[in-house]
């Protein structure tokens, strides 16, 4: 029972860091799923929260999973843990018969798992999980002194919060998304040859006289259920019963329109050369540090045939507002939709470098590059 409870320990406190340190590396990441799911349950006021409670989740899988193998206050870490699996659990079980939630993002945007994976994993953890309660009783601290036992997790809260703290404000170390450097974003957009669509199987679920009863889509429409009113609509859950093949990475949402309406997208995408990307997400609010460093590169882009143009998400008469007060009457202002831009750029605003489409660098607004140099048809920065 020992060497079980032990492995158990390791295994339940192992999974919990991983998923902490890989979400930690991008906990925008879950802010958005968190929105995003806010919404589906009708409770959008939830979603000013959910950059806080991300942070907090995050931090409490790194800081309970080292809690749970040190053994320290290993009651109520196990209790809590017990609480948020249970959570999981349920989250997942909705993600996979509703059909409402794409993924769950348990592992963020790094390691990708299908729901029913995601489900089947958090019922085994769950199952761990509960086990290593009831036997709470016989769990004992890895050392003898009480301090240091408290020292590891207190030192994994510091890089559990100071790991969010400077991804928030720089970028990911890892980029996982499909706007990364070494990738074309114009290339992303397309479809592969010969890509299939995902395929659904859908079930309505009707009540006529206090009786419910389920339908396929092909039952419905050949029952024609809609034309008699004593049917009342009750659910509707799809399941996926075929992955989509050679999608496009990036939809085609990410398109640029210049202040007329005009439709630039192919035309900035996949221009030759050197093109510097602004994103401005949400203008009012945009972090305006560093200022004097992206004047200066938008001074010494000009001077290099470099372009440098301004993505702003908001209306093209609120973009051209921020054009004047920003001193950039001489930069091309675009278009493009906020989802898109948070995507692309985690920091806003941010600054891409594309090299004949091809995504070179990524900075957010504290580390714009403090110079860039041409040399031999090579833009490096400094």
């Amino acid at each position: 029972m020992k060497y079980l409870i032990w492995l158990c320990r390791i295994v339940l406190g192992g999974l919990f860091i991983f998923s902490g340190v890989v979400k930690a590396n991008d906990p925008l990441g879950l802010t958005y799923k968190m929105t995003e799911i806010f919404d589906i349950w009708g409770m959008s006021g939830l979603g000013k929260y959910a950059e806080v409670l991300s942070i907090a989740m995050i931090a409490f899988e790194i800081i309970g999973g080292v809690a749970v193998i040190v053994g320290n206050s290993f009651r109520l870490y196990i209790s809590l843990m017990l609480l948020l699996n249970i959570f999981y659990t349920f989250l997942t079980y909705y993600a996979l018969t509703s059909g409402k939630v794409k993924e769950c993002g348990c592992f963020g945007d790094c390691i990708k798992l299908s729901n029913e994976a995601t489900f089947y994993k958090d019922v085994a953890l769950t199952a761990i999980n509960l086990f290593l309660w009831i036997f709470r009783y016989r769990v004992f601290p890895i050392f003898n002194n009480a301090k240091i036992n408290m020292y590891i997790v207190v030192g994994a809260a510091v890089i559990a919060f100071g790991g969010q703290w400077y991804t928030l404000h720089y970028l990911p170390i890892h980029d996982c998304l499909p706007y990364k450097a070494g990738n074309n974003i114009w290339s992303k957009m397309q479809a592969s040859e010969g890509a299939t669509a995902a395929e659904y199987k859908t079930v309505l679920t009707y009540s006529k006289n206090g009786v419910k009863k389920e339908f396929t889509t092909e039952e419905f429409n050949k029952e024609k259920i809609w034309e008699d009113p004593a049917w009342k609509f009750d659910t509707s859950i799809s399941t996926l019963v075929k992955e989509a093949t050679g999608q496009p990475e990036i939809p085609k949402d990410f398109a640029l329109n210049d202040l007329k309406g005009e439709d630039k997208t192919e035309e900035v995408l996949t221009a030759k050369g050197y093109t510097f990307m602004w994103f401005v997400r949400e203008p009012a609010t945009a972090n305006l540090k560093n200022m004097d460093r992206l004047k200066n590169i938008i001074a010494k882009a000009g001077t290099m045939n470099v372009k440098f143009i301004v993505l702003c998400s908001a209306g093209a008469d609120i973009c051209q507002t921020y054009q004047e007060v920003w001193g950039m009457k001489d930069v091309t202002f675009y278009t493009l939709d906020g989802v898109v831009s948070k995507t692309a750029m985690r920091s806003n605003p941010g600054l891409m470098l594309l090299n004949d489409g091809n995504v070179v660098g990524k900075w957010s607004y504290l580390s714009y590059p403090k110079d860039i140099v041409l040399d031999n048809g090579k833009l490096n920065t400094k």
